[in-house]
């Protein structure tokens, strides 16, 4: 019998708190190590583990963790150089066979210590980085709604809250099928916490948040069905020039639109404006209402809200819709806030800290494993793997599957060709399937991944 994977997690802040629980729920064995008292005392209230309230850049704190019985080591405190030296320690002190840590300064990056086992660290994310990219992504896809993206497939999964006049409003899923001729699957919906995936009766109601799956062809024409309208996105206005803001201006300004930034310290704007020539750089307090009627920020296709100030970022997207600003996107760190900012008119929340989650999970999972997102504050899991000849799913047909409840097959790629599934597809070695799960379910799904 395979013994339970034993992983040490140094650092609880939200990422360490997100991973430690997502790892729990799968059945792993974690132990937090925290030095604020009142974070470890709010770890242990609230999580199946065991913390550590100490230092964990020490061979006496790491060996009462059970690092030298550990399969992976995660090291996501605030402070990069911790990170990189405790991963360093356990690698010089420890045999274990992963080491991750989150690194946020650029400066690191640029090295390309990724590509050199530096430290000892099998696998580096930079938050910022994961983060910038995902807004990219969205801006490219028409900022619409987030956006989560597949490796083998054209496939995308989008997001739509449905509103008092929405198409989906009141009816039910075989009548929204019925009625719509494009080809797409409501893979899950978030209602008051509780996610649902959904069957042919399931009635859409009001203040759901639903996740599409579909083409990003059959997008355009179901949005045009369904009388969202898509915008082209030219003139593009970005609040807070820090790291994100300056990644995510790199990005789009290669592709030909017009950047704007917006950020409240001079010294910074400097440096904006030598870096980015071609983009118009302002040095103005986005907080003062006077900007928005000086600058004319009404008559942006799209407003991207990076300051490091969430309130700030929620409150500046939904005041510029107000004014006229056609799509908005606002960086939101607190997992509690996401499905809060996303019914209030914002068209897409980027939390950085779900970004590094994310990357990480992947990671850890790898093998097969060609993509994963969380979606629904962490409710549910997406994944996008590769079927080998090992694998329980291969030759077997759907219906006779054994899946774990809250789980279902969105999509199996074969050849390059998208399959939605039905009970009697035989899955095949070679296919690539895209799987949603509740996390509760995660466990089970990792040992049809397994093989």
């Amino acid at each position: 019998m395979q013994s339970i994977m034993h992983i040490v997690v140094l650092g609880a802040g939200i990422v360490g708190v997100q991973i430690a629980s997502k790892l729990i729920a799968e059945g792993k064995n974690i132990v937090v190590i925290e030095k604020n008292m009142e974070r470890a005392q709010y770890v242990n209230s609230h999580l199946d583990c065991m913390v550590i309230n100490e230092e964990g850049n020490n061979i006496h704190t790491l060996k009462k963790a059970g690092i030298e019985k550990a399969d992976i080591f995660i090291s996501v405190t605030n402070s990069d150089e911790v990170n990189m030296i405790a991963c360093a320690l356990v690698d010089s002190e420890f045999t274990v066979p992963i080491k991750i840590a989150r690194v946020r300064n650029l400066d690191y990056s640029r090295l390309k210590i990724t590509e050199k086992n530096f430290l000892g660290i099998d696998y580096i994310v930079n938050s910022e980085v994961e983060t910038a990219r995902q807004i990219a992504n969205i801006v490219a896809l028409g900022a619409s709604s987030d956006v989560m993206l597949f490796e083998n497939t054209e496939l995308q999964m989008r997001n739509i809250m449905i509103t008092r006049n929405s198409y989906f409003r009141n009816r039910t899923l075989r009548e929204i099928r019925h009625n719509i001729k494009e080809s797409f699957l409501m893979a899950g919906i978030l209602r008051d916490s509780e996610f649902i995936i959904p069957t042919g009766d399931t009635m859409v109601k009001e203040n759901d948040n639903v996740y599409l799956l579909a083409t990003q062809k059959e997008f355009t024409r179901l949005f045009i069905q369904t009388g969202r309208k898509q915008e082209n996105i030219d003139r593009i206005v970005i609040i807070g020039g820090g790291k994100i803001g300056s990644l995510v201006c790199q990005y789009l300004i290669r592709t030909g639109r017009k950047i704007t930034i917006i950020d409240n310290s001079y010294d910074n704007c400097k440096i904006l404006s030598e870096k980015f020539p071609e983009a118009l750089v302002l040095n103005a307090d986005i907080s003062d209402e006077d900007i928005f009627d000086e600058e004319q920020l009404n008559k942006y296709d799209l407003i991207i809200a990076t300051t490091d100030n969430q309130e700030l970022n929620i409150l500046t997207s939904i005041y510029a819709k107000t004014l006229g600003t056609r799509r908005s996107i606002a960086l939101v760190n607190k997992s509690n806030y996401l499905p809060i900012a996303s019914k209030l008119d914002i068209d897409a929340t980027i939390s950085p800290k779900m970004s590094t989650v994310d990357a990480i999970m992947k990671f850890i999972r790898r093998g097969e494993i060609k993509s994963i997102h969380s979606i629904f504050d962490g409710k549910a899991e997406v994944i996008e793997f590769s079927v080998d000849g090992n694998n329980q799913l291969a030759r077997k047909k759907i219906k006779d599957m054994e899946l774990p409840a809250n789980s279902l097959i969105l999509s199996i790629v074969r050849d390059n060709m998208n399959v939605l599934p039905d009970g009697n597809l035989v899955i095949e070695p070679g296919d690539v399937a895209i799987i949603i799960a509740s996390k509760t379910s995660i466990n089970k799904i990792e040992e049809y991944l397994a093989g």
